[in-house]
């Protein structure tokens, strides 16, 4: 069963509260709330303090990147708030994951580690600029080193992460979610067919076929006239 990962991008602290207080009439036990970069750096540790009271699981999506003893220790601080699914670059490197890998090992009670394969912003030629490399090769490059490490699963678009699955037996995290007018029978119920900044995103039912375990959904949710009922109708598709 696929999980809804709700990503809190909004103006203000009291928006993204709002949103939340709005959609915890739905079944939270299958919500995640994504506090990105932008809401962790305004709001701090006191904001992932208060969403945990209304009953949600929290998913701190920092994208950490640096040399391996930085991001093991700040890894250390970020399993003491109790939160349940992190992510780091997977481009970090073999020695950074493995470290990070063998902690989560050591205690059940760990937050899911997702490593970051290839923004879902990137196309082709921007990622073969970086990485000289196409982006499906690069995805399976790292995440053959996921799986070695011992870490949780890789985030990547939704195109990809059949080919991920096919594999490797790994979670797939997937931003780039767009619900569609194919999701729903009342084809009013979606308002968004666009892709936005993403480059490679898919429609709810698509993304499922291609076995997602984790879909990120932000603006088609918190720019919808009823977020609570957006949110109810992809949970029943879940």
């Amino acid at each position: 069963m696929a999980r809804l990962c709700i990503a809190l991008d909004m103006e203000s602290k009291n928006d993204n509260l709002k949103l939340c207080r709005d959609i915890a009439n739905n079944d939270t036990s299958n919500i995640y709330l994504k506090v990105g970069l932008r809401s962790f750096i305004r709001e701090g540790l006191g904001f992932i303090y208060e969403l945990k009271k209304l009953g949600f699981r929290i998913f701190l999506d920092l994208k950490l990147y640096d040399i391996p003893n930085t991001m093991l220790d700040s890894i250390k601080e970020i399993i003491k708030l109790d939160i349940d699914m992190l992510t780091i670059h997977a481009s970090a490197g073999r020695s950074a994951l493995q470290s990070i890998g063998d902690l989560i090992k050591q205690d059940k009670n760990s937050p899911l580690v997702f490593a970051v394969s290839a923004l879902t912003s990137f196309n082709e030629i921007d990622f073969n600029e970086i990485y000289n490399d196409n982006i499906n090769n690069a995805i399976l490059k790292f995440a053959k080193l996921s799986k070695e490490c011992g870490i949780s699963g890789i985030v990547c678009s939704p195109l990809e992460s059949s080919i991920v699955k096919n594999s490797y037996d790994l979670l797939t995290l997937t931003p780039g979610i767009r619900p569609s007018s194919c999701d729903f029978d009342d084809i009013d119920s979606a308002l968004y067919d666009s892709k936005d900044d993403q480059n490679r995103s898919t429609s709810i039912k698509m993304a499922i076929a291609h076995k997602s375990d984790f879909l990120v959904i932000g603006r088609p949710i918190y720019k919808n006239t009823n977020p609570s009922l957006l949110v109810k109708k992809i949970l029943e598709i879940l």
